[in-house]
């Protein structure tokens, strides 16, 4: 019997860019549906004013990441290689 690999962990920014993108996608969908729902409104307004700043420098450090890093990165949380840049089928 084999045990089943490890699952990764997300850093810290991959982890708030990841559950700001979640919530916002949420939000958004809030929005489209209830447009004049006013905790809609209220958690969109939260979030921009407490979680955005943090959200976005996270964003910025992510984005500095060279290629290659940002490739083995996401090979590795998915659990399979990807093919090199300009690879083709």
């Amino acid at each position: 019997m084999t045990t089943p690999a490890a699952v990764p962990s997300l850093d810290a920014d991959e982890e708030r860019v990841t559950r700001a993108q979640r919530l916002l996608i949420h939000l958004g969908a809030a929005l489209v549906a209830r447009p004049f729902d006013t905790g809609t409104h209220d958690k969109l307004r939260a979030f921009l004013h407490e979680d955005a700043e943090p959200v976005l420098a996270s964003l910025a450090v992510l984005s500095r990441r060279p290629e290659a890093e940002l490739r083995h990165r996401i090979a590795e949380l998915a659990g399979h290689t990807l093919r090199p840049a300009g690879g083709t089928a």
